[in-house]
């Protein structure tokens, strides 16, 4: 809902020339833009295609800090919401901003009227439904994280500031089966690291390691799409996120993010001199 004492004056008249615009912006770095005109509009730099399709549900706008969701629904007919896209989650987490602009005059600003992150995202044959997930969900994360004895941060984030750039190598996978990849070369340190296809149908699509064999990895998934021929990817080396590992290889034990040493519930248990 906009609210009209904000609206700008082409949105007040009796008759106005009205167009839903989506701007989709993935994790990778795609952005898309879409809109329910039935011509291509230019707005802000970015070409939003026509997508008749597409449309919101009803969206409710307040002053209370309840978290806001509004549900998407739209017809997978182009190359830019594809069918196999969706399947092999390069959508998931998008961030969305929905607007309205004047289509007579894209030039003019454009009304905010939600924006958010896809949450999950449901096929239904040629269609595709998700949900618009407000910024006020992040009030429901922790306000301080719980104890353990492992690590908490992730390699390489400001919590734990280990430089990336010497742990990321570029090899090339030379054979696919299931989730199993074999590389040119061995990939040491590559245990609980990441595996990231930067060319082929895969590009942009990412992978834990679990296990690491010589040149052979594990991964947690099997490639969305087929590989054919050797490719190119991206390794990430990765971390056991336990306090040894934090200190010897890494040297960084003064930003290890867990209490490796504080006792655990099995303390209870023991009998009293055991």
């Amino acid at each position: 809902m906009v609210t009209m004492t904000a609206a700008p004056g082409w949105l007040r008249e009796e008759l106005v020339t009205l167009a839903w615009c989506w701007r989709l912006a993935r994790r990778d770095g795609v952005v898309v833009g879409l809109t329910s005109h039935d011509r291509d509009l230019m707005v802000g730099g970015i070409l939003y295609r026509a997508a008749p399709g597409m449309k919101p549900s009803a969206l409710e706008t307040s002053d209370s800090l309840d978290i806001a969701t509004m549900d998407l629904e739209g017809a997978v007919t182009s190359d830019a919401i594809a069918a196999r896209d969706l399947d092999a989650g390069r959508w998931d987490g998008a961030e969305l901003e929905l607007f309205v602009t004047d289509w007579s005059a894209p030039g003019v600003a454009p009304v905010t009227v939600a924006r958010g992150s896809l949450g999950a995202i449901e096929r239904r044959g040629p269609a595709f439904a998700v949900e618009l997930q407000g910024v006020t969900r992040l009030l429901d994360r922790p306000v301080c994280p719980a104890t353990s004895p492992s690590c908490r941060a992730v390699l390489g984030d400001r919590a734990c500031r280990v430089d990336l750039a010497p742990l990321s190598h570029v090899r090339r996978v030379v054979a696919v089966e299931g989730r199993t990849v074999t590389l040119d070369a061995a990939a040491p340190g590559m245990a609980f690291g990441e595996l990231m296809w930067i060319e082929s149908g895969n590009c942009g699509l990412a992978s834990p390691v679990i296990a690491v064999e010589a040149a052979v990895l594990h991964l947690a998934e099997a490639p969305a799409f087929a590989v054919a021929g050797p490719v190119r990817v991206r390794l990430i080396e990765g971390c056991d996120k336990q306090l040894a590992t934090c200190r010897g290889r890494f040297a960084n034990a003064v930003n290890f993010r867990g209490e490796a040493h504080l006792p655990g519930n099995d303390l209870l248990t023991r009998y009293p001199g055991g």
